[in-house]
């Protein structure tokens, strides 16, 4: 797809006017009659996401008024790139209170179109910014945005561990940092038990890898904050014999959007150059079905010593961060943070649009709200309630990945499990994401949606940059 947003444009430019519902009687006081006119024909009042065009004697849309209500919400120009008509846009000035970087990125995301698979691509609208946008850094976190939804929206097929890994590397390579890959057997030789048991049953050229990006930003010191990222990559998940029925496989394509966001926010962080060291951590496993799969009962050993016996083999997103998070622990990070597509009870609990994140550091916790409001990125703080934690208790190992008796709790479990494997140098925070919208609305289409990303982002920035 093209960028939504561009400097400047040698095609007809439309002005756009946002305006708010207390700006707009006086603009309309200012305007020849037939514009209130066509306004109550459309019922247009300036509330938040109306939308008026305007055309001219030609026939072609000559203004475009685009209502914004009280006027704080940037992130409603979202919702006005997916209904323009094709063509060329310009804002006729930036509403009071709002960032003209906010608006495009807004935009920029909203525009976004996944048309990997179509033979014909319709063209979009477009925002023209001129000079008073840092187009640079707008685009930076649009394209990884653009390349977590991407990701995410790709058919299994096209998106196995193979091709995560050759992501992570041209990432690597764009931004002078080192890659390194354990891939099938060498998983057992260097340490990653859990990962090999979930990913081993996966045909050939679909072998379960570990792969870790090392980078630390140019001219920064070699004890720069160290900040582990690290996702889960399970491409696609039948649940392993204890398959899941048709309708809850459909979508198994995204069960990697921890990945995806992984490397995302990996990129993001690459891209400002801020001046940490960064190491990014994502297991790549298809958690498929054959005569070599892990069974229900089977007990795993882990990279940080603690055995785990299987409850269920659909709990396997847990398994393989495990392992992660443990090599993360290694490296004595002063902040971890970890993105999953773990439970079904996140989404019961909070939705599909707000994601929740559990951590025990209270600065931490303030830190990502304060950002999370900022970015309009929506999180919700949940608690690692330690009431729960007996039931990680396994029959005849040290922990079981399906907690009893509180299925209720799903989510808060499965982040007390990752807990136990988690570095316990700095602060560390666990993310249940979704990474999909499953109602469309304008700007947010059915499919594929980065989550958590820009907040974490903009915490990041706000501690370290």
């Amino acid at each position: 797809m093209t960028d939504p947003v561009i400097a400047a444009s040698e095609e007809r430019v439309i002005p756009l006017l946002a305006v708010t519902t207390q700006a707009w009687p006086d603009l309309l006081a200012s305007r020849p009659v037939s514009l209130g006119r066509l306004a109550e024909i459309g019922g247009f009042k300036a509330g938040a996401g109306q939308l008026l065009l305007v055309h001219g004697e030609d026939g072609e849309v000559a203004e475009v008024l685009f209502g914004l209500g009280a006027g704080d919400d940037a992130f409603a120009f979202r919702g006005l790139a997916a209904r323009l008509p094709a063509g060329d846009y310009a804002l006729a000035e930036t509403p009071e209170g709002l960032t003209a970087e906010d608006i495009a990125l807004a935009f920029w995301l909203g525009g976004y179109r996944f048309d990997r698979y179509r033979a014909a691509r319709e063209a979009g609208p477009r925002l023209v910014v001129g000079d008073s946008v840092d187009l640079a850094a707008v685009k930076s976190l649009a394209h990884a945005c653009a390349l977590a939804r991407d990701m995410v929206n790709t058919p299994a097929g096209d998106m196995g561990p193979l091709q995560i890994e050759t992501i992570a590397r041209e990432i690597a390579e764009q931004h002078g940092a080192s890659l390194s890959v354990s891939t099938g057997d060498e998983l057992l030789a260097d340490g990653y038990p859990a990962v090999h048991a979930v990913g081993r049953a996966a045909g050939p050229g679909r072998d379960p890898r570990i792969i870790e990006i090392s980078w630390t930003a140019p001219g920064a010191p070699a004890d720069a904050p160290l900040v582990a990222i690290v996702g889960k990559g399970v491409t696609f998940d039948t649940g392993g014999l204890d398959i899941k029925p048709s309708a809850g496989m459909r979508l198994m394509k995204k069960d990697m959007g921890g990945a995806a966001h992984a490397l995302a926010l990996g990129r993001m962080v690459m891209d400002a150059g801020l001046p940490v060291r960064l190491v990014v951590l994502v297991p790549a496993v298809e958690n498929a079905i054959s005569g070599d799969a892990m069974r229900p009962g089977d007990v795993l050993a882990t990279r940080k010593g603690l055995t785990v016996e299987v409850g269920n083999t659909d709990a396997e997103g847990r398994l393989i961060l495990a392992d992660a998070l443990a090599r993360a622990g290694e490296l004595s990070p002063d902040l971890t943070i970890d993105m999953a597509t773990l439970t079904g009870a996140a989404r019961i609990a909070l939705g599909p649009q707000v994601i929740p994140f559990y951590t025990d550091d209270e600065a931490l916790a303030a830190d990502i709200a304060a950002a999370a409001l900022e970015a309009r990125d929506p999180l919700w703080r949940m608690p690692l309630w330690p009431g729960y934690e007996d039931a990680l208790t396994g029959e005849i190992a040290d922990l079981r990945n399906d907690p009893e008796g509180w299925a209720q709790a799903g989510s808060v479990t499965a982040a007390l499990f990752l807990k136990r494997f988690a570095p316990t140098s700095g602060a560390w925070v666990h993310l249940d994401i979704f990474a999909w919208n499953p109602k469309g609305r304008p700007g947010w289409p059915v499919g594929a949606e980065a989550q958590a990303i820009r907040a974490l982002f903009r915490m990041l920035k706000a501690r370290f940059g």
